[in-house]
């Protein structure tokens, strides 16, 4: 596990085990209610999922800085499996661990914009219900291969099964050490509870997500803080709990007394999909160079805001430069 505080290591691995999605997106005038229909513009198809977007967001953060990023995951034999395989790799993200499931579709997310930019998603999940042992297999070889010094982190999205997510959390059946988890509860399954008595290191999920694990509703940033408090309480080592426009706090980590609540960065959102993956992806890359977690939270706040300011998911995900141009916050690394 990573000491925070330390010299920031620049020669971390990250390993991304989620899901990879073809997005169908529309922009509408509002969105629609139930049994409501409304015109939108031309679907535009682009590269997502919520574990690709998250291992893009990583590489675009961390890999011009020294880090590699791995993505670990399933699609089908078609199309749309080979455009999301392309796009990773263009991104710098290491798709050998991706699977190809003969038979099976790739994942779609049907995604509506509206025009200040909150949306509705609807997944099929495809092949991403095939993540299973073959996948596991290719996280312990990556933690095998794991070099001298190298701090690894492995991040891990809930739109694949749940009996994946429980085999990646547990103790590694080669006896290699466990990376440092981050665990993005998006959506939040049924099988949450079991999923974060597992004690990922780092728990991550937004008002409603934490409100769906704790049976309480959770608005804003004080209710986001007692959230994360609540998260830890449920065996997570540390809890992070995004608030939209309010920001983020955080709970936990190395220093159990260790908690804080980060204002949101103000900016003018075009675009909010993708930005919870983009606060994931950063996160994950500020605590695997070893910044402490007030500054790694406000590193992701930063990114994820960055984000909402360009349209497209794995399109609008910004570049250290970006981060800065949005936001005014210097991108760490």
């Amino acid at each position: 596990m990573l000491e925070y505080g330390a010299v920031v290591n620049l020669d971390a691995r990250l390993t991304v085990l989620g899901s990879l999605n073809m997005d169908i997106s529309v922009t509408v005038p509002a969105l629609p209610g139930p049994g409501e229909t409304v015109l939108g513009g031309g679907a535009v198809f682009a590269p997502g999922g919520k574990g690709a977007n998250q291992a893009v967001a990583a590489a675009r953060l961390g890999v011009p800085s020294g880090m590699t990023v791995r993505m670990v995951g399933c699609v089908g034999d078609d199309d749309f499996g080979r455009t999301l395989r392309a796009a990773i790799a263009a991104e710098g993200v290491d798709g050998q661990t991706v699977r190809t499931v003969p038979g099976v579709p790739t994942g779609i997310a049907m995604i509506t914009v509206d025009q200040s930019g909150e949306n509705i998603i609807t997944v099929a999940p495809g092949a991403n219900h095939e993540v299973g042992a073959a996948e596991i297999a290719a996280v312990e070889e990556s933690l095998q291969a794991a070099r001298a010094g190298t701090a690894d982190v492995l991040v891990i999205s809930a739109e694949i099964p749940v009996p994946a997510i429980l085999a990646a959390l547990a103790p590694s059946v080669t006896g290699a050490p466990r990376p440092l988890t981050v665990l993005n509860l998006a959506p939040a399954p049924p099988g949450a509870a079991e999923l974060i008595a597992a004690r990922p290191d780092w728990l991550v999920v937004n008002e409603s997500e934490a409100a769906a694990v704790l049976g309480r509703p959770v608005s804003g940033l004080a209710d986001a803080a007692d959230a994360a408090a609540g998260l830890v309480a449920a065996g997570a080592r540390g809890a992070v709990v995004t608030a939209g426009v309010a920001g983020a706090a955080y709970y936990g980590g190395e220093n159990q007394e260790s908690a804080a609540t980060i204002a949101a960065f103000r900016v003018r959102a075009v675009d909010t999909v993708g930005a919870g993956d983009t606060f994931v992806g950063a996160l994950a890359v500020a605590l695997a160079a070893g910044i402490s977690p007030r500054d790694a939270v406000s590193a992701a706040s930063a990114a994820g805001a960055a984000a909402v300011t360009k349209p497209g998911t794995q399109s609008g995900m910004p570049r250290p430069p970006d981060v800065q141009a949005a936001t005014g916050y210097r991108w760490p690394l």
